[in-house]
């Protein structure tokens, strides 16, 4: 298990991001993305008085950041749970509202290194890639069993891919032959699928297929549709929410509830604003905040992290 796994994306900044809102006794913080437990020990360590929830769907990751964890006893609550559940797992611990809420929307480092998982493109293994193994559909069924037309979609939408219909049209014939169990076959036909210029362009030429696969196999950006706007709401008035996503997609989304939140909404031309059209939100970074040239050296996993910030100003009145 190397060192290098355990070193949490952006840790720092998500800590100053947050700590205004954790200063209370009272304080409760969310970590919506337990993983190993980086960030959530992190929060438990700078902030000595606060509770700590933390939300996992994947159950291997629960038990080992328990093990970490274990010091803080009762300071520390793990959920199983997708993070769009999160109002019903407050709701259960009669939390009525919240501090501070942290995403970290990265596939855990974890579930990279285990080969067997299916995730990483480098290495070949089963075509898994549920964050939570005990439900849904795995990858290969995915290849396996959807119509060409949606394979194409998934592979546009949630992977960017241009080459999507070439890639598509060399699935459906190779399964044909013989169903996809493997990652390996999978980056093989993808490579001699695509034109070489497509080949030369953006690292490993199957990266955009796999992204695509684990979105659809998690329902990540459906999840992540409703988890954003469900978190804002569990938010007290002065607590703050921190957000760091690893693809245009995700940004996007996040983008989109953060700036509505702070958007106000009145009819233009009234002399006086209305409390119920005031802003939610207001954001604590401009854009997306990026990593440093000096994390990316250490950990090249923080290259593509994008951090969104926002604090919360003013209850909705609905």
């Amino acid at each position: 298990m190397s060192q290098s796994r355990h070193v949490p994306v952006m840790l720092q900044r998500c800590l100053d991001l947050l700590a205004p809102a954790l200063q209370d006794p009272a304080a409760v913080v969310v970590d919506c993305t337990l993983g190993l437990g980086g960030h959530s020990e992190a929060l438990l360590t700078q902030f000595p008085e606060a509770r700590l929830v933390a939300l996992d769907r994947d159950k291997e990751a629960l038990r080992l950041s328990g093990e970490r964890l274990a010091p803080f006893g009762e300071r520390a609550t793990l959920v199983h749970a997708v993070y769009d559940e999160l109002p019903e797992v407050l709701d259960r611990l009669g939390i009525a509202r919240v501090q501070g809420v942290l995403f970290d929307l990265g596939v855990s480092s974890m579930q990279l290194d285990e080969a067997d998982r299916g995730f990483a493109y480098a290495q070949d293994a089963p075509l898994d890639m549920r964050m939570d193994q005990t439900t849904g559909v795995s990858a290969a069924e995915v290849l396996n069993t959807y119509p060409p037309g949606e394979l194409v979609r998934i592979l546009r939408a949630y992977g960017e891919e241009k080459q999507a219909k070439r890639i598509v049209s060399a699935i459906v014939r190779e399964r044909g032959q013989e169903p996809f169990t493997n990652s390996a076959r999978l980056v093989e036909l993808i490579r001699n699928a695509l034109p070489q210029a497509a080949k030369r362009t953006g690292g490993n030429p199957a990266k955009r297929t796999f992204q695509a696969l684990r979105i659809e196999v998690n329902g990540e950006l459906s999840v992540l549709e409703r988890a954003i706007p469900a978190a804002v709401q569990s938010i007290a008035v002065g607590g703050r929410i921190a957000v760091l996503s690893y693809h245009s997609l995700e940004d996007r989304l996040v983008k989109q509830v953060f700036a509505a939140g702070a958007a106000n909404t009145a009819p233009p031309g009234l002399p006086v604003v209305p409390e119920r059209y005031q802003p939610r939100l207001k954001l604590l970074t401009r854009g997306a905040e990026l990593p440093t040239e000096e994390e990316v050296a250490e950990n090249r996993r923080a290259a593509p992290a994008r951090l969104r910030g926002a604090e919360r100003i003013r209850e909705s009145i609905e």
